[in-house]
């Protein structure tokens, strides 16, 4: 194949612009070019093979002229930059060995030197159209790796920002964790060291999990078990008041499901229960769905949402828009004793 493109293809290329310029002259004078002295032919396809081999010979230096000087990105710009170049190139090349070839060949004719406007057109415009055909396809596979490479850096840099915003996002849980953990820890050290000591263990295994749990998703399973710890951890320093029932389905299992994305609203119930301190917790598998239910009883009054709150659900939908697009539903309810949250994922 290189040894075709190397010798054979420039001869080609030399023969198909020299029978289409003989092709339109003759068409528009009503001559043969085969009923013309041999010679003629013969001199000047001589001349067009050899123009084809300095062409494509001129074309390929070019090329790689543009991909040194010039970094492969696909732009109108750098077409445009590249074929300024290489057709000002080839009509300098066809110039000066078509016009002294025609003009030579017409010594001894009716009118010496001379050679029509139409000779010229023909002469300049049939190479550069066949040199812009020829930069198309030569030129296409580098503009289409330029466009996939393009493409991939685009796809790099935005998932690269979407994986910091959702750091960010996931990382801002971890300060209300904290502060609730070890201020309950640190209630219980004065009356029950024992049930410290305990809770220090449930609060290393939830941060254990925060921390070195790297996967993109997890079994269904882990975060339902985080969950529970969490639970347990949050109602040591409960009221005595809460009413509280957990259902989690047995048929939530290996299912997969990004992590971390249960808690704010499990932590939203805690912080926020009161009336007559009811708390109910689910999770139940539907279909092709993880259904996640929250429903907490709150004051009469009304109790002004803090700040710290306020970014937890809007960080929570914020991750849930760019972790399962289209293939989610967030639904919060809330009357004047009751506050409800539903979110629903579509797992693969």
């Amino acid at each position: 194949m290189k040894s075709f493109q190397k010798y054979i293809f420039p001869a080609l290329y030399g023969l198909l612009v020299y029978f289409t310029i003989r092709l339109l002259h003759d068409t528009d004078v009503g001559e043969h070019f085969w009923e013309r002295r041999f010679y003629i032919n013969a001199v000047e396809m001589t001349c067009t093979i050899t123009v084809g081999y300095i062409a494509i010979y001129l074309f390929e230096r070019l090329f790689k002229y543009y991909d040194k000087r010039w970094p492969i990105q696909l732009s109108y710009s750098g077409v445009v930059r590249e074929l300024v170049i290489l057709v000002g190139a080839n009509l300098v090349l066809v110039n000066v060995v078509f016009v002294p070839m025609d003009m030579t060949l017409h010594l001894g004719d009716w009118k010496p030197w001379w050679i029509s406007w139409a000779d010229v057109a023909d002469i300049n415009m049939i190479p550069t159209l066949y040199a812009i055909v020829y930069y198309g396809i030569a030129r296409s596979s580098t503009w289409l790796r330029a466009y996939v490479d393009n493409k991939v850096q685009l796809e790099k840099v935005t998932n690269d920002h979407l994986e910091t915003e959702l750091k960010f996002l996931k990382a801002q849980y971890h300060p209300h964790f904290l502060f609730n953990a070890l201020n309950t820890i640190y209630f219980q050290m004065d009356d029950d060291l024992a049930g410290a000591k305990n809770s220090i263990e449930k609060f290393s295994e939830l941060l254990r999990y925060q921390l070195y749990d790297q996967q993109q998703q997890v079994p269904v399973i882990n975060e339902l078990e985080y969950l529970q710890s969490f639970i347990d951890l949050q109602k040591i320093r409960s009221t005595d008041k809460l009413k509280m029932e957990v259902t989690f389905d047995k048929a939530l299992n290996s299912q997969q499901v990004y992590p971390l994305l249960f808690l704010p609203l499990v932590e939203n119930a805690f912080k926020f229960v009161g009336g007559d301190y009811r708390l109910q917790i689910a999770a139940q598998l539907v279909n092709n769905e993880i259904t996640f239910s929250v429903e907490n009883s709150i004051p009469q009054f009304k109790q002004p949402i803090s700040k710290s709150s306020g970014i937890g659900l809007e960080n929570l939908k914020r991750r849930l828009d760019l972790l399962y697009p289209g293939k989610h539903t967030l639904l919060t309810t809330a009357d004047n004793d009751n506050f409800t949250a539903e979110l629903k994922l579509q797992y693969e």
